[in-house]
């Protein structure tokens, strides 16, 4: 026999290689045989390649390969590794990462511990459309991975660094103030970060949806605070394993001009925040009288609430709030600026709020002097803020004269 190659001889290993007129390569065309190959795994691609020299061209096809998850098969990947792939898949390659391709929008080496700065450093030079990173576990990698990918990867919308545990507030600032777009971003673990580096993501992230920061055991409820003011957009937070975090942080909910709330979230939010004394709720205007009777049942502590703007709150809502826990001896301010559905009514359900110090009804054009008369009986130090507009004229008796709104003045 005579010399092996990868325990074949090269006899056997020639003769083999050159048979590539088989059945199944006579009776399909290529095409035909190009699309099978395109349902295989990354592994029995690598083992079709080695079947002929045809096989080897199909398999081998970048077709095959724009999609790329080396990592069921093995974790501990090489640098060589990838950057043979690319060479290999040139243009068709989206999901993996190399300098030949330049069009990368997904990648995850979620694990890879062998991930480097120099990694991401080639990510920068090389894939500046790149939208999504999961660097997960990726312990090596320090704030110079985050101040490259900053400069190279303006593009990012996620990027999850948990356990990156060499992270501090320094890559945070150099990420944040790079990448606007950021919608995720995943901080598990990273135990030095603290409220400085919350500060720059608030500052800088105004796009952000999601922010995990389970286990960064640093951070205080001021950090928090600083996000909740500066990311109008986040849904989702979690703050699981942050020992320093209070009530205090739970105590004061301020989500003016936030459009997209709605019942279902401040419903959510009722039901586990029981501690809850301020709300400003101005302009969230798809909330309706289904928020203030959760608010009514769960939140006895409420002291200030503002619900200027929400053009859907009615008298009714106003009645469940008045008959709550916190109506009788701790809702200290109540604002209804611009509730048009708001009539007298409401003022009678409030007559029992003992604590109640002002209420705000600007623009209220339903509310009346003699109603604001009757709860000042009741509550003779309450301090009430109201406008009350001109009456609209009546129309001429030719009909041709304007009529005017109730804001304007008649010279």
């Amino acid at each position: 026999m005579g010399k092996e190659v990868n325990g074949v001889s090269r006899s056997r290993f020639e003769m083999f290689s050159n048979n590539d007129e088989a059945v199944i390569n006579k009776k399909l065309p290529k095409e035909l045989l190009l699309r099978i190959f395109s349902f295989l795994d990354v592994v029995t691609l690598c083992r079709c390649a080695q079947v002929s020299r045809s096989w080897n061209v199909l398999a081998l096809d970048g077709s095959n390969w724009q999609r790329i998850d080396l990592f069921d098969f093995q974790r501990d990947i090489e640098g060589r590794v990838v950057e043979n792939i690319s060479k290999r898949c040139g243009g068709f390659l989206r999901k993996t990462f190399a300098q030949n391709c330049r069009n990368i929008e997904l990648l995850s080496l979620n694990g890879c511990t062998k991930i480097t700065d120099s990694t991401c450093n080639s990510l920068s030079k090389f894939c500046p459309k790149l939208k999504h990173l999961d660097l997960a576990s990726c312990t090596s990698i320090t704030n110079l991975s985050l101040k490259a990918l900053s400069e190279g990867c303006p593009l990012l919308e996620q990027l999850n660094i948990s356990w990156c545990d060499q992270v501090t507030k320094d890559g945070i600032q150099a990420l944040v103030r790079c990448c606007p777009g950021l919608k995720g971003l995943f901080l598990k673990g990273c135990t030095q970060l603290e409220d400085e580096a919350l500060k720059h993501i608030g500052a800088h992230c105004p796009e952000l949806v999601t922010l995990n920061l389970q286990t960064c055991s640093q951070i205080t409820d001021d950090g928090l605070i600083t996000i909740c003011r500066g990311c109008h957009r986040l849904q989702s937070l979690c703050v699981s394993g942050c020992a320093n975090i209070t009530d205090a942080i739970l105590n004061a909910l301020e989500v003016a001009r936030c459009s997209q709330l709605t019942d279902v979230g401040f419903t959510s939010l009722a039901r586990n925040c029981h501690e809850l004394e301020k709300m400003d709720l101005e302009e969230c205007v798809q909330i309706t009288d289904a928020t203030l009777i959760q608010l009514s049942i769960h939140c006895p502590r409420l002291q200030v609430l503002s619900l200027s703007h929400c053009e859907l709150i009615t008298d009714d809502g106003i009645r469940q709030l008045g008959s709550g826990p916190c109506a009788h001896d701790r809702l200290e301010v109540i604002e209804l600026d611009n509730c048009p559905l708001i009539t007298d009514a409401s003022l009678e359900h409030l007559k029992s709020c003992h604590s109640l110090d002002r209420i705000e009804l600007y623009d209220c054009q339903q509310i009346t002097r003699a109603g604001i008369k009757r709860l000042r009986t009741h509550l003779p130090n309450i301090k009430v803020h109201a406008y009350f507009a001109p009456v609209t004229p009546p129309p001429s008796v030719g009909g041709s004269r304007q009529r005017f709104c109730r804001c304007c003045v008649l010279l």
